[in-house]
């Protein structure tokens, strides 16, 4: 049984770290120790636990169960930890940090230049580190210490957050509005004259979808109007949405905001959709340990000004 009094706690230190990076070398760099070290500290780890946390693969660190049971009440302490040693000073040209932003490719693309813009500005130490987005509830990436912002839209989750008032864990900005619109390759014969419902539906199409899933918001809005589409191709990125629709007679509908992020902005025709459908807004999660944290708020606050520069950009053009 472990000696919780006699195990070093620098130990849980490197366990997230390769729990993070799921690598010895990216964990040794964020740690700014040898490599050697690491694996060393996760033998010690190993032997007062009395159980395997790691399998080591050809590319990389593969945790065990026991180490994924482990991580979120590990991250969860550590977090709490810096949360209370914290200086409240944070001074981004003097203080090393690494943020963990979590946004699918279109939100990265819209907002991360201005964002560094302002961090080169500031002349700023900190490393952002984005992690795909594969979900519309970020919650559990957030309450588990996985990243420290989701940016995207969450109308479920959101709407769960408001509910709870301030009891929820997590806290959310709005960072702007946008509207779906359906999107087509210049010349595609439905790029001039009325796009109506029934040329729409008879239409093929391509679906963006994070998690997978087979069906969006477009078609539980034309279900409604008791219509459906024929989904010919489903992908996870909107810049590989953009550039199959260039080259296809497919349709996607994408937030109006986001048809600049996919490259092809002018090779795309946007047109609006023959059925309502309720506004993109696009949030900015993360929970509430961090709330106070003056490192946390000054990346919220870059974050913030990114989104007003990033659609006044968008408004402008």
């Amino acid at each position: 049984m472990t000696n919780f009094r006699n195990l070093d706690l620098n130990l849980l230190k490197v366990f997230d770290a390769v729990m993070a990076e799921r690598s010895l070398t990216r964990a040794a760099d964020r740690l700014a120790m040898t490599q050697p070290a690491v694996s060393h500290a996760l033998k010690r780890l190993r032997e007062a636990l009395g159980e395997e946390l790691f399998v080591r693969q050809a590319f990389g660190m593969k945790p065990t169960s026991r180490a994924e049971g482990l991580w979120p009440e590990v991250r969860a302490a550590l977090d709490r930890l810096r949360g209370v040693l914290d200086p409240s000073d944070f001074q981004p040209e003097r203080d090393e940090y690494t943020f963990r932003l979590a946004m699918a490719d279109s939100t990265a693309a819209l907002l991360l230049p201005h964002l560094v813009v302002q961090m080169e500005a500031a002349q700023a130490l900190a490393n952002v580190h984005v992690l795909p987005l594969t979900t519309r509830d970020p919650r559990s990436l957030l309450e588990q210490g996985e990243a420290d912002f989701a940016l995207g839209y969450f109308p479920q989750a959101v709407a769960a957050l408001q509910s709870l008032g301030t009891m929820a864990a997590i806290r959310q900005h709005r960072l702007y509005e946008s509207e779906y619109v359906c999107v087509m390759r210049r010349g595609h014969p439905l790029a001039e004259g009325e796009l109506d419902l029934d040329r729409y539906c008879a239409a093929h199409h391509l679906l963006v979808s994070f998690s997978g899933r087979p069906h969006g918001f477009t078609d539980e809005a034309l279900a409604a109007l008791g219509r459906s589409r024929r989904i010919m191709l489903t992908v996870n990125q909107f810049f590989t949405a953009g550039r199959i629709v260039t080259r296809s007679d497919l349709l996607t509908v994408l937030p109006a905001s986001f048809v600049e992020a996919t490259g092809y902005k002018g090779q795309l025709v946007e047109r609006p959709l023959p059925m309502p459908l309720a506004r993109v807004h696009v949030d900015m999660l993360w929970h509430l340990r961090n709330d106070g944290r003056s490192a946390m708020r000054w990346m919220r606050e870059r974050l913030v000004e990114a989104a007003n520069r990033a659609t006044t950009a968008t408004i402008e053009a």
